[in-house]
């Protein structure tokens, strides 16, 4: 009995340590089903694949202890409705995962089964990047999502500054959804796709052909093709010579994927278990049945990593493997060679991605960089990526044929071509292309009046031209319909009006210096002269007499200095620091007097009553227009009303209203674009501009939206700015000769007295301070001659003295009273000395003498 129960404990414990070690939860064989087509390029290599991995599996005692990997394999025939019913029929068997869709098209439908049966798809060539972790949870990639690859194509066409291409793409969910994030990779950098055709999956070789030789007649040349194996092959002939499709290893690391995650799953004590759907009764789909425990092994699958054959298996949170990357390679006939790699985390770089793993590393947008590509023709030069359609078609170009100022752009009567200015700009950037580009200058208009230029870019838009060339305003509205070039020459708005030429007079060399100008001359040199005489009246005898002949002194000093040195030489200290400044004071303002002179006599002077936009405002008189163009912009924005404005229609009412004048019928100024005017002053030297530009506009060549044309014409127009070509051009057309090409105003020429306030702030101080030093010393110098030694006798004396004796002092020779203090100071040592020590004797204050009369 004891040895019974002692067996029944024993066999207790052995049964809770197998279950507890989950060996009876290992089934001996586990089902995969695999669904893809066996013919197809894939195909052929994942058979393969599929077949040694699994062999090498299940030769490996360290995975999968006692359980066989056994895999069902089922061809698609690259068909969809076959690969649905293999599903289902794969369903019965209770296979835990299957390997499978191999195409994006089936992985929408079959990923719906997956979803509902729980039963994990794993895919290794399903790419479309619309097949999200969220919506299809039970399907897991191991290979990468297109949006991964579109982005390395993206990053290549902008490192090479290409804007546009074009792109094949199979006519399917695995194409349109491809070229889709193409098309939203490349707009994040500015570029687009021009062009796209699509290839029916039965497209023929034929059909193929055709294709390419309608692609080869539009101006793109950088061409991406996303397209199934199949098509690439034939697209790309040398595609199987360089075996640009081997890299199927992906179907190997597939099952070495499930087989890791299977055990992880039966370590974790996971069952492979099916039960009945009750949901597909009503299908009659019975027999089908639904994996227990696939949310199980699929939470294992994602968070299964190892290193693979093709790299690092692992995966994000949403599903996609780490670390996604390319290798770039330079096709070179019929072989290859690596220029660089892109990464999600570098860019493209000439490292290898495992390397900047390693080192944590990551290149800025700054450092893109590839190795040097031989491009087809055996250059290394980088092509342009756009071309011009290889059909013998010239470009359409728009001309506007004007009716008045014909120098701009017209059409010429006996030759009956386009020339102008604006024909000479275009026709010197097309020179400067590096390639030829033909084209027909189509002139447009009645011949009656100027044509509608907004109407003219609509067209351009419209693509009923390929261009316009013309005096085009590049305008906020017209960028909207069209590209422009860079601007060839500034068109803002500006004021011409009636100028005359300033005649010389008497008074003329008066004019240098305003009359506050000359007023404050005068006032310093009076200033100066007084402050001179101030400091050296005491101790100069140049500055001493009878007062008429100091005043006169004093006039002759202050105005002599304007000339030269004065006659009277300066003794005391602080009058020569006065003089010297004032000197330097005087030679400035004598130098920017001859050169203003100068200037004013000699060059030819136009002045004008009109000073400039505000004064035409507040003068309330009538102001012309060319058209009524600028009408709106002078009403709502300048404030000028509408009764002012007069609109003129060519050269000639021009001239007539500004000959009449605003008083007797015509004008006071006319406001028109500055090209216009300067063809118009050419012949008319009695007019002049006033004044800057009102506006800042521009003239342009506008070209259809994301034309590349029009990129290379501003480089043209650029590059005829730096060797001075469009300088050139400029004076051939718009220069006057035999006028001056500006109003230059006789005020602009005098000179004011802010121009030379700091000289005279620096003068007005330096008299003030030697004045307040010089008094300062008279003052001491009086109050010790004035004062007893007794304190009650000093207070008494200081306030019976009166200004009339600091003047006496002040008029005093410095001199006589050094000699006068002398003689007294000598008179009384010599009573000092009778007295002796008699304390009692109050010393008496020094004499007074009679001061001289000023």
């Amino acid at each position: 009995m004891a040895f019974m129960e002692m067996a029944k404990f024993v066999l207790l414990v052995l049964c809770f340590y197998f279950f507890s070690c989950g060996i009876s939860t290992r089934p001996a064989v586990v089902k995969i089903g695999a669904v893809f087509s066996f013919n197809s390029t894939i195909g052929r290599v994942a058979k393969v694949a599929i077949d040694a991995a699994v062999d090498d599996i299940n030769n490996d005692s360290s995975l999968l202890p006692g359980t066989n990997l056994l895999i069902q394999m089922q061809d698609s025939r690259c068909n969809g409705f076959t690969s649905i019913v293999q599903t289902i029929q794969f369903m019965k068997t209770e296979v835990a995962a299957v390997i499978g869709p191999q195409s994006s098209v089936n992985a929408h439908v079959l990923s719906q089964f997956a979803n509902e049966l729980q039963v994990p798809f794993v895919s290794f060539s399903a790419t479309d990047p619309t097949l999200s972790s969220l919506q299809f949870p039970f399907l897991v990639r191991t290979t990468y999502s297109d949006l991964f690859q579109m982005s390395a194509i993206a990053h290549v066409v902008d490192y090479y500054k290409w804007r546009k291409v074009v792109a094949i793409y199979s006519d399917d969910d695995y194409g349109r959804n491809g070229i889709a994030a193409l098309g939203d990779m490349l707009e994040e950098r500015l570029c687009r796709i021009s062009y796209k055709n699509a290839l029916s999956p039965r497209a023929t070789i034929t059909d193929i052909s055709k294709m390419l030789a309608r692609i080869a007649l539009m101006e793109s040349r950088i061409i991406v093709v996303h397209v199934n194996q199949d098509f690439g092959l034939t697209i790309f002939s040398t595609a199987h010579q360089l075996q640009m499709m081997s890299k199927g290893l992906h179907a190997y690391d597939t099952v070495w994927f499930i087989a890791r995650a299977l055990e992880a799953f039966f370590r974790d004590n996971g069952t492979i278990s099916f039960s009945k759907d009750l949901s597909l009764h009503s299908f009659s789909l019975e027999a089908i049945t639904k994996f227990t425990e696939g949310q199980s092994l699929l939470n294992k699958m994602k968070t299964t990593e190892f290193d693979g054959v093709s790299g690092k298996i692992q995966f994000d949170s949403d599903g996609n493997l780490i670390h996604p990357a390319y290798d770039i390679l330079n096709v070179i006939g019929s072989g290859m060679r690596t220029v660089g790699f892109w990464s999600n985390t570098s860019g493209l770089s000439t490292t290898s991605p495992e390397t900047i793993y390693t080192s944590m590393t990551s290149n800025s947008s700054e450092n893109q960089n590839l190795h040097t590509v031989i491009w087809p023709g055996q250059t290394s030069i980088p092509p342009r990526g756009w071309d011009f359609p290889q059909n013998g078609k010239e470009l359409r170009i728009g001309v506007p044929n004007r009716v008045i100022l014909k120098e701009l752009v017209s059409k010429d009567p006996d030759t009956d071509t386009m020339r102008g200015y604006c024909i000479d700009v275009f026709t010197a950037a097309i020179h400067l292309l590096p390639y030829a580009v033909p084209y027909k200058l189509i002139p447009i208009g009645d011949g009656i009046q100027n044509p509608n230029y907004t109407d003219l870019v609509q067209k351009v838009a419209s693509n009923v031209f390929d261009a316009a060339v013309g005096d085009i305003t590049i305008e906020t509205s017209r960028t909207k319909l069209v590209d422009f070039t860079q601007p060839y020459i500034q068109s803002g708005l500006v004021i011409m009006a009636h100028t005359k030429e300033f005649q010389s007079y008497a008074w003329a060399f008066l004019q240098p210096f305003t009359v506050g100008m000359w007023c404050t001359i005068g006032a310093f040199l009076i200033f100066v002269g007084t402050v001179v005489w101030l400091l050296e009246h005491r101790v100069n005898d140049d500055f001493r007499g009878p007062p008429k002949k100091q005043f006169a002194t004093l006039i002759w000093f202050s105005f002599s200095t304007l000339f030269s040195a004065p006659r009277e030489n300066t003794v005391g200290t602080l009058g020569r620091a006065v003089l010297v400044i004032w000197l330097f004071v005087v030679l400035i303002i004598k130098s920017s007097y001859t050169a203003s002179l100068t200037s004013i006599l000699t060059v030819r002077q136009l002045f004008s009553p009109i000073t400039g936009i505000q004064g035409l405002i507040a003068s309330n008189e009538p102001i012309g227009v060319p058209d009524g163009y600028f009408e709106k912009h002078l009403v709502q924005e300048l404030g000028i009303q509408k009764s002012r404005i007069k609109v003129l229609a060519d050269a000639v009412e021009y001239t007539r209203a500004l000959e009449l004048g605003p008083h007797n019928g015509g004008v006071a100024a006319i406001i028109d674009e500055r090209p216009y005017l300067e063809f118009f002053l050419k012949a008319h030297c009695q007019f002049s501009t006033i004044g800057s530009e009102l506006t800042n506009t521009a003239w342009g060549f506008a070209f259809p939206k994301d034309s590349p044309l029009a990129a290379d014409i501003s480089k043209s127009i650029i590059a005829l700015s730096e060797n001075g070509d469009l300088q050139r051009i400029h004076d051939k057309w718009l220069t006057r000769k035999g006028c001056s090409s500006e109003n230059k105003e006789m005020d602009s020429n005098q000179l004011h007295v802010s121009s030379f306030s700091g000289l005279f702030l620096l003068c007005g101080m330096a008299c003030f301070i030697a004045l307040l030093i010089h008094f300062s010393i008279i003052t001491s110098q009086f109050i010790k001659h004035y004062t007893p030694n007794d304190p009650i006798a000093a207070r008494n004396t200081i306030s019976g003295r009166s200004f009339q004796d600091f003047l006496s002092f002040f008029d005093e020779k410095e001199d006589s009273l050094k000699s006068r203090c002398k003689r007294l100071e000598l008179q009384n040592g010599g009573s000092e000395a009778i007295l002796g020590d008699n304390e009692s004797v109050t010393r008496g204050t020094r004499p007074r003498e009679q001061p001289s009369k000023i």
